[in-house]
């Protein structure tokens, strides 16, 4: 039986080694037969083949399979599925560079691809890890299908989905189903997103969110770096903070530096203040933004606003800035009064606190207009603290066919309606009656006082001079001209016409009949009617028109007789 055994083995053996010989000798007829080909082929021939290859490049590079490199067992069936190959127990395989772990799985062979079941990863390199339950594999297109509990480790970068497609040639994984992006910065959460590992870059849309520690980030379309930290905006966007809310369409925001620079009329809101520009520009560390151009400020608080083609603000310390066509509008009152000047400059002082108070200054060449009010002076300064507002330098104010004028000129607010008026030094008032005939009164200061916003009364005090037209009361046709000189001056006015006066102290003076006027009574030496400067509407604040030459005043060293607070405390108890 050993014999025969030992036969039949010796009889496999030379069948084996026939065979071998045999194709080892059709090996040698197929050389042969290419050499001959080749030598018999003309050398033209061998040239336009070279340079065919040389045309069309490298040939393509073969499809890898995705090999097997260890299961605990492994089962085929030629029969039923000749294809398929089952692996159970600690399956590994490797397809290029990445490296396939599951509990088991299903290798199609003419498909070279994979169907993996429970406790999946793949690893390519030491910077890529993706998990999940279950995973399909295609070779050939190199894309991976990951389902359930999915996480994709990109160093400190942790997206987490349900359902994860990572396409190996693009080396991008994105979901469908909702998922959460995490890095040491910010979590981001969207219905659809993307993440390339490479480029560190992530793509997400539809109800978008990035939560900072400082702030929380919603939008349709949101862009953003891994590496860099910077959200980019791409839709409709809001970002909101402790301290304020950013609305922007388009633009960058650094979550590491806190620097925004958004575009396209993107809105910082802080504290009932709207800052909007054609492009924005936030640091939320140092508490500022700047705007440019087309820039609105708006105080929905207060009820006034900033405009021009630039403007800056300081949230930590309640600063602004505006510049280039500035306009500072207050529409407290319905009617909006617009005030121009180079530069708009509001200051907060003793900010957070019990005391608190702002001022507003303008300059230079300020032009402000209202449709009963306008206004022009070099500079101006308004604090919130006393509702004072000072004019300097060549102030005038008209108010209908009245126009006062004097070296500084303080308006005193009250519920930002007009309470009062202090003209200092050289002081000038005038009433136009006609092209030819003006109501004049000069002294060293004035006092105007209001009442729901119309002229009462006004105290005319030092050096008073008066020229006055009394009027018949029936047809309001002109009696004559009244010239009186003395200390002290009370008028009361209704209507914006005077109604009485009366001089306190010595006064002198002379009734002129319309026929009998000198010619050097009919204007005060100091006589100005400066109507070509005062400004026609809103547009016109941006015309700068100065005095002409020999009209400005020459400033004094006199100062108020009285205090304003005191004159007003003495009217009030009358």
């Amino acid at each position: 039986m050993q014999k025969k055994d030992t036969r039949k083995h010796l009889l496999f053996r030379h069948r084996y080694l026939l065979a071998g010989i045999l194709c080892l000798f059709g090996m040698c007829l197929l050389s042969a037969q290419d050499k001959k080909n080749t030598s018999d082929a003309p050398e033209k021939k061998k040239t336009e083949v070279s340079a065919e290859k040389k045309k069309m490049g490298t040939t393509e590079k073969k499809k890898t399979r995705v090999d097997l490199l260890y299961a605990d067992e492994a089962q085929a069936d030629k029969q039923q599925r000749p294809d398929v190959q089952v692996l159970i127990g600690s399956v590994r395989m490797k397809h290029d560079s990445m490296y396939m772990f599951c509990d088991s799985a299903l290798i199609f062979e003419k498909s070279n691809s994979v169907e993996a079941f429970g406790n999946v990863r793949m690893e390519q390199g030491d910077t890529l890890f993706i998990y999940g339950d279950y995973l399909y594999y295609d070779g050939m297109s190199q894309l991976a299908m990951i389902r359930e509990n999915v996480r994709m480790i990109n160093r400190k970068t942790v997206l987490t989905t349900d359902s994860l497609n990572y396409d190996r040639l693009y080396n991008l994984g994105y979901y469908f189903e909702g998922g959460t992006l995490t890095d040491e910065e910010n979590v981001l959460t969207s219905e659809w997103g993307e993440y390339s590992p490479a480029t560190k870059l992530a793509v997400f849309n539809h109800d978008v969110k990035l939560v900072n520690p400082q702030f929380v980030l919603t939008s349709d379309t949101l862009k953003y770096s891994t590496l860099s930290k910077i959200a980019t905006i791409l839709g409709p966007s809001d970002i909101v903070s402790d301290n304020n809310h950013i609305y922007s369409e388009r633009g960058e925001y650094n979550t590491t530096t806190d620097q925004a620079e958004l575009l396209d009329r993107s809105v910082l809101t802080n504290e009932g203040k709207r800052l909007t520009g054609d492009s924005l520009y936030y640091d939320r560390k140092l508490g500022y933004g700047e705007a440019f151009d087309n820039v609105v400020m708006n105080d929905t608080v207060n009820k006034n606003m900033l405009t021009g083609n630039y403007c800056f603000y300081n949230e930590l310390t309640g600063n602004a800035l505006a510049t280039q066509r500035a306009v500072a509008i207050d529409y407290s009152q319905g009617d909006s009064l617009y005030m121009h000047g180079d530069t708009l400059r509001l200051i907060t002082y003793n900010l957070d606190t019990d005391s608190m108070y702002r001022e507003m200054r303008v300059y230079h060449k300020v032009r402000a207009y209202r449709t009963d009010v306008q206004a022009v002076c070099d500079s101006l300064v308004y604090n919130s603290k006393d509702s004072c507002m000072t004019m300097y330098t060549d102030p005038i104010v008209w108010n209908g066919n009245q126009q006062l004028l004097g070296e500084e000129i303080k308006v005193y607010m009250n519920d930002s309606t007009i309470d009062w008026a202090h003209i200092i030094n050289q002081a000038l008032a005038i009433e136009r009656k006609d092209s030819i005939h003006y109501n004049q009164v000069a002294g060293k200061e004035m006092k105007a006082f209001f009442e729901k916003g119309e002229m009462r009364q006004v105290d005319v005090n030092g050096n008073v001079l008066v020229i006055y037209y009394p009027v018949e009361e029936k047809d309001s046709s002109l009696i004559g001209l009244d010239y009186t000189e003395g200390g002290f001056l009370r008028m009361l006015l209704k209507d914006r016409r005077m109604e009485r006066g009366s001089f306190i102290g010595k006064a002198s003076g002379t009734m002129y009949p319309m026929n009998q006027i000198p010619p050097d009574k009919f204007k005060l030496a100091s006589f100005a009617w400066f109507d070509y400067i005062r400004p026609r509407n809103k547009e016109d604040i941006f015309e700068w028109r100065g005095k002409k030459a020999g009209e400005t005043l020459q400033k004094s060293d006199r100062k108020p007789v009285t205090s304003p607070r005191n004159m007003h405390i003495k009217r009030n108890n009358k």
